[in-house]
């Protein structure tokens, strides 16, 4: 085996193909639970998926290795990321596990973990349980043949999902009167997610419902946003709700047609939280990906905007120091630390429909707090992920860029953690110079990194 397992959102890769294959998720399984066992008792996992047709495959070699390791599994079949973050939590589980590629193509899968506290597993947590996986000879601790785990299916996990998530919604508050077009890309949330704004009084209109086990995100949910904007403009809704295959990030379409990302998303909420005093420090979390205009909107509300590495994990890590409330990603992860503890998509979608009943107003005319900086992102495959810095060609092509730029624009190289892609991001005010910067650097990257 190499040398190296989990990216920027646990393990990813192409299925039965290294490291997604049988033999590793087994693996995973007995190291995960060999670190996670905890006390003498009985030892709980919580183990949910997505659609894909390899789940079956992840979903039985993981239970195998959990099991021969003396934990119970329980098997919950396809469901949101965020739902097993909130059931590990609920059911007092000692782990819980996801397995989903989130947005890729259906012949992707990918596996991640969330600690009893329902929070996804930091990097040094997934270093030990790596270097179970990829010893040659690891040492497992097995238990005496009548302590080994048993495997059970649980039937109500959706409606315990459903209930949490409306009881972030305010009891004097109904969606009755309001329609909304709801896209769950073939993915995790197409068995419950219609039901949770149903029952809150709404009208939906159910897009992506229908998997096959190889549909998942094709050309439906977040990553294709431009259907649901058709559909709530043919519908007349006033609003559209686009979800991943695993449903844990957002984008929203208001009731023009018009697409919100999750930046322009995240200044609403801000906005909502610092008129009720609820955003400690006035501080917003995100990325560094999120647009310039994001951080001057907070400097003009009097806060700030606090800068992560890309990926939600790494937001909610932040927060977490920060004692901050609200923050995401501008791909549309959006965390509300005040009801969950990782991005949710339809939990994120229910608070921003408080805000809307709250002012009672179409969300045109509240979503459109900030106007994007012109941004540009390139993505170059390549054969080998050197530190950008040792390559001299690359430091002069980027300082020579941002003197351009001066101080209005930014440029950002980054590695995939999933994917053998450089991305490229250039952000300015012209969006000529913007492009040409971007395609000049992808160049460059393209020939200094193959």
């Amino acid at each position: 085996m190499r040398d190296k397992l989990f990216g920027t959102d646990g393990l990813r890769g192409l299925v039965n193909e290294y490291p997604m294959t049988p033999e590793v998720a087994l693996r995973l399984g007995m190291a995960a639970g060999q670190l996670f066992r905890n006390g003498s008792g009985r030892h709980r996992v919580i183990i949910g998926k997505d659609t894909r047709l390899s789940g079956y495959v992840y979903e039985t070699a993981l239970t195998s290795g959990f099991c021969a390791i003396g934990m119970d599994v329980y098997l919950v079949g396809p469901m949101p990321t965020p739902a097993i973050s909130f059931l590990t939590r609920n059911m007092r589980a000692d782990l819980g596990v996801v397995i989903s590629a989130s947005h890729n193509p259906f012949h992707d899968n990918g596996i991640k973990f969330f600690d009893r506290d329902g929070f996804k597993l930091p990097d040094e947590v997934e270093n030990k349980i790596a270097k179970l996986v990829l010893a040659k000879n690891p040492e497992w601790d097995f238990p005496a043949p009548d302590r080994v785990g048993r495997a059970k299916r649980i039937v109500d996990s959706w409606g315990r999902y459903i209930v949490y998530l409306q009881h972030t919604f305010p009891r004097e508050m109904t969606l009755s009167g309001m329609k909304i077009v709801l896209d769950c890309a073939n993915g995790a949330a197409y068995g419950g997610a219609p039901q949770v704004f149903e029952e809150l009084g709404a009208k939906v209109v159910r897009v992506g419902v229908e998997p096959n086990g190889i549909n998942i995100n094709e050309k439906c949910g977040s990553l294709h946003p431009e259907v649901v904007s058709r559909i709530v403009r043919e519908e007349g809704a006033d609003i559209g709700l686009a979800l991943d295959g695993d449903a844990d990030r957002l984008i929203v379409v208001d009731e023009r047609g018009t697409v919100l990302d999750g930046d322009q998303i995240m200044a609403l909420c801000a906005q909502d939280l610092l008129e009720q005093g609820k955003l400690p420090g006035k501080t917003l979390v995100a990325t560094v990906m999120s647009n310039m205009a994001l951080e001057v909107f907070m400097q003009g509300q009097g806060g700030r905007l606090l800068r992560t590495p890309v990926g939600d994990r790494y937001v909610v890590e932040a927060m977490r120091r920060e004692g901050a409330m609200l923050g995401g990603e501008q791909s549309g992860h959006l965390i509300f630390m005040e009801h969950g503890t990782t991005g949710d998509g339809t939990l994120a979608a229910l608070q921003l429909l408080r805000i809307m009943c709250l002012k009672n107003k179409p969300l045109s005319e509240l979503a459109h707090l900030i106007e994007p900086f012109p941004q540009v992102l390139v993505n170059v495959l390549v054969e080998k992920k050197v530190p950008f810095e040792d390559v001299p060609e690359i430091g002069r092509a980027v300082a020579q860029v941002e003197a351009e730029l001066r101080g209005r624009g930014r440029v950002l190289l980054r590695y995939s953690g999933t994917e053998p892609k450089a991305r490229v991001m250039v952000e300015g005010e012209d969006t000529g110079k913007v492009e040409q910067y971007a395609a000049d650097l992808a160049g460059l990257l393209e020939r200094t990194l193959r």
